[in-house]
Order: C-alpha cells, then structure tokens, then sequence
C-alpha cells in the first residue's frame, strides 16, 4: 500500500532554487552585485573612450606649434613635399592627400561590386551549410597581416605586372589599390551581407506574390530595402583602406607627386600613412619636420572621425528600417 502511494504520489509543478522571499542580507548582496557589474562595464567603456580621447589630444599637442609657424591653406594645397630640403623646406601636403584618396577611390571600385555581390550570394543563393564554409573563409582574410599582403605585393604581384601589364614599375597605384580592395573585402561582404539578411522574408515573398522573378526581387526591393547597411559597410570598407600603412608604404612606390592623367594606374604615389610611417624614424623630435607628420596624423584622425560618424548615421537607419532600433 506504501509503494503504491509513493508511486502515485503529486510532485511538484516547479522546483525554484532560489526563495521567493529574500532575506535582507541577501538583497543587500544582490544589489551589490548588480550595481558592482554596471560599474565595472562602465569603467572599461570610459577607459577605452577616454584613451581615444587622449590619443587625439596627443597628436592635436605635437601638431598645433607646426599649424601655428606655417599656413594651412598652403599645408592643404601646395604640392610640394621636401620636408628635409637644407634650404628651404617645403611641407606641402596635397600629393599626400591626393595619394590616400586616389588609391581607397580605385580600391572601393574594386571592392564595392565584387563586395555587394558577394553579399547577395552569402544571403540569397547559396544554401546554409555552403555559406557557413564560405563566409569564416572570406572572414580570416581580415586577420591576414598587412605586411604579408606588402610581401605579396612586392615579390609577387609587381613582377607580374612588370612582365605582363608592360609597366616600368611595380609598385604603383595599381599594386597598391588591388592590395587594399582585398584588405576592405571582408569589412564589406559581412556588414552588407548582415544587412541584406535582416530585411526578413516577407518583402520577398511580397515581391514574388506580385509576380516580381528572384533577380527582380533583389534588384528592385532587397537591395533598396538594404541600402543604409550597404553603404555603411562600403564606409566602414573606405576606412580600412584609408588607414592601411604597410601596403601602400611597401608596394605604391612612394612617390610624393599627383598622378598626370589621372587614369594611368602605372604611376608611383604616395599616402599620407606611408610618410608617417617611412619619416618618422628618421626625424628630430620637435623639428617642422616631426611637427608635419603629427599634422598629417591628425587630419587623418579628423578623416576618419567624419568616416565614422558617416556609417553610424547609415547604420542607424539601417537599424530603425528592420525594426532593430
């Protein structure tokens, strides 16, 4: 009869681990706990905001005595760069400017449709299990050193456009620019590929209620639908390649001068990175010329800010169109 009863016997719905009722110690020690959390996780984000914070202020330090002894209307638009001239020296930061923006420009046109598309493959076409084995792949091109892309370029692909492109050199813009296309890859096909994604399945299977074909579909309403995600992450691609050194210092030729015409790709340039990192081992410290590569360091942190703030806006919205806000 005992056995009988045991067997049949109610257990309960739900066992809780912890009372219901706590006692005042013990929600004391949870309080604790929480606000201990929040303020360690608030201390590592001002720490990290501050020491950006004081980086801008550092290079701001050691570029405003050079912004003050010469103009930066000539610094911005004269040409000539001969920071160690004897007689004379010139720091004319235009050919550097241009440099930068010329090799990211030819790098984004590269980058962009192979980028976008490859996106749209990840998201759309290929199957799930395909995608898991193709995007980590595309993904560890990202955590590739720069300076083993510089070797690649230098010992590799300069030769090649020696012997088959006919080129007098082959460290030029076009080097230079392939390189840096490969680099913003990965930045590009996650953050597009992620936003093309969350636009959900409803707006496609809308569009092919409507009679609308799979190429009209992703034509007309995903990529629309996508765009802010898309552009930020071309964004987010343009800043990579912006502030990418070792590749354009090893393999652009480093040439401070404004290609002439501008669609020949065989001719050497410099950037504003490359003669960061190419001068400023060699310079005296507190010199015109150590106080011009903190310039050019600075208008290159300014560049990047503004880069910055140009794909949270796009991200923002791409955020607020999914409903992610």
């Amino acid at each position: 009869m005992e056995s009988k009863e045991s067997e049949y016997s109610v257990k309960p719905a739900a066992v809780f681990e912890h009372p219901l009722v706590l006692t005042f110690a013990q929600d004391v020690k949870g309080f604790l706990f929480n606000h201990i959390g929040a303020l360690i996780l608030f201390v590592f984000t001002c720490t990290s905001v501050l020491a950006v914070l004081l980086i801008f202020l550092f290079v701001a330090r050691e570029a405003f005595p050079f912004l003050g002894k010469f103009s930066v209307v000539e610094f911005l638009t004269r040409n000539a760069w001969y920071p160690e001239a004897s007689e004379g020296a010139e720091y004319g930061a235009l050919a550097l400017i241009v440099g930068s923006v010329y090799v990211t420009t030819i790098a984004l046109a590269f980058s962009v449709p192979i980028g976008v598309l490859s996106a749209i493959f990840l998201s759309d076409i290929v199957s799930f299990k395909i995608r898991g084995i193709i995007k980590p792949i595309i993904e560890i091109l990202a955590a590739i050193p720069s300076v083993a892309y510089g070797f690649f370029a230098v010992l590799v692909l300069a030769p090649w456009l020696q012997k088959h492109l006919g080129f007098a050199t082959g460290t030029n813009a076009l080097n230079s620019s392939l390189l840096l296309s490969i680099m913003a890859l990965p930045t590009i096909i996650s953050v597009a590929e992620d936003s093309i994604s969350a636009t959900g399945r409803d707006l496609r299977e809308a569009s092919y209620g409507l009679g609308a074909t799979r190429f009209e579909t992703m034509l007309k309403v995903v990529i629309p639908a996508s765009h802010s995600g898309i552009i930020a992450g071309v964004v987010l691609g343009m800043m990579r390649a912006i502030g990418e050194t070792m590749v354009v210092w090893m393999a652009s030729g480093n040439a401070s001068q404004i290609p002439h015409p501008w669609w020949d790709l065989s001719q050497s340039i410099r950037t504003m990175t490359a003669s960061i990192a190419g001068e400023m081992g060699e310079t005296v410290k507190g010199s015109d010329h150590y106080r011009s590569l903190f310039t050019i360091g600075l208008l290159l942190l300014v560049m990047t800010l503004l880069l910055n703030l140009v794909s949270e806006y796009f991200l923002s919205r791409a955020r607020k169109s999914t409903g992610k806000s």
